[in-house]
């Protein structure tokens, strides 16, 4: 999943260490056009479809391209599809595709790459999977049109193809495609703006991403990942930093010109420094912090002592003690599909407001009895300052807790396992959570993933949602889905904010978006 773990001043980004002064010289040898950034870590894995890895999803927005792509209002457009057209009774979808595109060994795109990249990326996806689900058969026409012919209407076809979330829907040659959905494709051939300069690649240290030559930007303006895609550099030079204060500091000397994660602890240095400009947007471009639950573990297999936890966390506490500026943070937000977004809803929220005394009250109804609960807690991460604050409040309200301080790592390791947790702090893209098929913890429900949350309601509320014909429709069962979920407590949120990013002022064009975006940029 694409769950965050940002360290306020530590987050390591791979192996290498670099020197604290002087990471990158100045006057090095460098492409006639090119710009250097640093990003939330180091690239490890090539390959979209295999993870959630956020780092994955940017690297593969800049070397591979997808059929339809979302724009900044959460629109769905066509990206590398020229047209399409449904049946009258909605299970015929046809589609073509672009003329001039290429993958970066110069071959042509074609629609039997198409059929076999969807084939591969859909069973390792929740939208996907339900797609497949609906479909009847997927064939190749020519080399430009491909069919799905559906055994039901699946409204959510668009969305499905273009989602922003990962893994991403990317289109790969079928020859990779062929690789198993289990397995990672190691040499990443896309059809994207960049392509990946395998030759120059030193791990630890530096990734090389030069302008595709080939590529044939659609005609629309930019706009979020939809859109023309024209690159204007030579080259994108990928950074690894040993720490945030490293990058910052390399990025207030110039000797970076993009920083993704700004540490909140140096904005107001970074806000007064000269050439700096600060990026950081509302909405969808926001991320959600959550505290998930092991409903399979004691205490929170008792869904009265789950429910005591939305008077325990209050997300202004929270957001302040991590250090989030006002203008970086949205107001207590009650909705799980994220607030200033599509399917925002207050509904079922009532509950949700700090009050330790009421929650006291409320414990000593339930049947706890004074088990401990297992707070995992990642290690100089602002998610364990979420961890802190509502832990404290869960002690005065009669709580007994047990923090437990580790790497990130092997969080993922203890939350495989049904037992010996209760919970654990994390935070995930704002893209990721704006819609129940998406957000991690309701996508899930009844499924075999970490927290084994279930209420047989909410997979036929999936359901009902991924078949309405309207927003509207969509809408009404969001709410739904999301009065449930207030009962059943998957997670509890415990804020809406932003990791503003940082670039210098000679940088003309930087698309405004929460994924970093580099082409159209220019110097």
């Amino acid at each position: 999943m694409a769950d965050a773990t940002m360290s306020r001043r530590n987050m390591l980004a791979g192996s290498a260490t670099l020197a604290a002064a002087g990471v990158i010289r100045p006057r090095e040898a460098r492409a006639a056009k090119s710009i250097n950034v640093v990003l939330e870590s180091e690239v490890v894995i090539f390959d979209p479809h295999f993870t959630t890895a956020a780092i994955t999803r940017t690297f593969g927005t800049h070397v591979f391209d997808t059929l339809f792509a979302m724009d900044g209002k959460g629109d769905i457009r066509p990206q590398m599809i020229e047209a399409f057209e449904t049946s009258a009774d909605k299970l015929t979808w046809k589609f073509k595709l672009r003329d001039g595109l290429r993958w970066h060994n110069g071959e042509p795109v074609t629609a039997t790459d198409c059929v076999a990249s969807l084939n591969r990326w859909a069973p390792r996806d929740a939208l996907g999977r339900m797609l497949a689900a609906a479909t009847g058969a997927l064939t190749a026409n020519d080399p430009r049109s491909f069919t799905f012919q559906l055994k039901h209407p699946f409204p959510l076809m668009l969305a499905t193809l273009g989602k922003a979330n990962a893994p991403l829907p990317v289109m790969m040659p079928e020859r990779l495609a062929r690789t198993p959905g289990d397995q990672r494709i190691t040499t990443p051939i896309g059809s994207g703006p960049f392509r990946f300069r395998s030759d120059l690649w030193r791990s630890g240290n530096l990734m090389v991403l030069e302008r595709n030559p080939d590529y044939v930007p659609r005609r629309e303006p930019p706009d979020f990942l939809a859109g023309g895609k024209t690159v204007k550099i030579d080259q994108l030079d990928l950074r690894v930093m040993p720490d945030q204060s490293t990058g910052a500091n390399a990025l207030m000397r110039g000797e970076i010109d993009y920083m993704q994660y700004l540490p909140f602890d140096m904005l107001p240095l970074l806000q007064r420094a000269r050439g700096v400009n600060l990026l950081g947007l509302g909405g969808i471009h926001q991320f959600q912090g959550n505290f998930r639950l092991n409903h399979q573990f004691p205490p929170f297999d008792d869904p009265a002592i789950r429910r005591v936890l939305w008077k325990l966390a209050d997300q202004s506490s929270v957001l302040t003690a991590i250090g989030v500026p006002e203008q970086f943070r949205a107001p207590q937000c009650p909705s799980f599909w994220m607030c200033d977004a599509p399917l925002s809803t207050t509904a079922g929220s009532e509950t949700a407001r700090l009050d330790i005394e009421a929650a006291k009250a409320e414990l000593k109804a339930t049947s706890y009895r004074g088990q401990p609960v297992i707070l995992l807690e990642v290690a100089g991460s602002i998610s364990q300052t979420a961890a802190n604050v509502l832990a404290q409040n869960m002690k005065n309200a009669g709580f007994v807790v047990d923090e437990q301080t580790m790497d990130w790592g092997t969080v993922l390791a203890r939350r495989a396992k049904k037992d010996g947790w209760s919970m654990f702090s994390v935070y995930s893209n704002g893209t990721d959570m704006i819609s129940p098929l998406s957000h991690f913890y309701i996508a899930s429900t009844c499924a075999d993933y970490p927290g084994w949350s279930c209420d047989q309601r909410v997979p036929a509320l999936l359901e009902a949602f991924a078949k309405a014909d309207s927003d509207d429709d969509r809408k009404r069962v969001a709410a739904e889905i999301q009065t449930v979920a207030y009962e059943l407590t998957p997670s509890v949120m415990w804020g809406q904010f932003t990791i503003p990013a940082g670039y210098r002022s000679h940088l003309n064009n930087l698309i405004q978006s929460s994924y970093p975006m580099f082409w159209e940029v220019d110097r």
